[in-house]
């Protein structure tokens, strides 16, 4: 028996890598199947990665950063989407640890999408630790989406896959 999603969004997480602008895309075609909205989430932490020693000139306050994360966050959301962002989708910008914020706004969703790209291992997991912790913990299920390669084929939404396409 099919769930009903009408309502509860497409959640999806947003880093501003290739994988997770390929995971927004995603979500807002089964958002369109699912007659629902997305949901694109970015978390931020403030830096904490300069020397105490580098001189406090050099180190962007919390309000740069914040800005830096929003100007993120809407870049994603343009590129995917256009000028053509409706109602159906809302970004959200929160401060704190990624995997904690992804997981609390995935509360009541339809489903979590994350971006699955390579972490640097030909032969391991291409998920880091924010989405293994999300795969573990999520109370939705969780797609992850691989950031585009040429030579592969695109990943479907649901709507698509139960379309008659005249193709194999």
């Amino acid at each position: 028996m099919a769930e009903n999603t009408a309502g509860r969004p497409v959640v999806v997480g947003v880093d501003g890598s290739e994988a997770s602008v390929a995971a927004l895309r995603w979500a807002g075609e089964q958002a369109r199947a699912l007659g629902t909205g997305v949901l694109a989430v970015h978390a931020w932490e403030p830096a904490a990665g300069l020397a105490p020693y580098a001189p406090a000139s050099g180190r962007p306050t919390r309000a740069e950063q914040r800005e830096a994360a929003a100007g993120l966050l809407a870049s994603a959301v343009r590129r995917v989407f256009g000028g053509r962002v409706g109602t159906g989708v809302r970004a959200v910008l929160v401060e704190g640890p990624p995997a904690r914020v992804l997981l609390r706004q995935a509360r009541g969703a339809a489903l979590l999408a994350l971006g699955r790209g390579d972490h640097g291992r030909w032969d391991g997991p291409a998920l880091g630790a924010v989405g293994r912790e999300c795969l573990r913990y999520a109370p939705v299920p969780v797609v992850t989406v691989p950031a585009p390669d040429r030579g592969a084929a695109r990943l479907r939404s649901v709507g698509e896959a139960f379309t008659p396409s005249g193709a194999a």
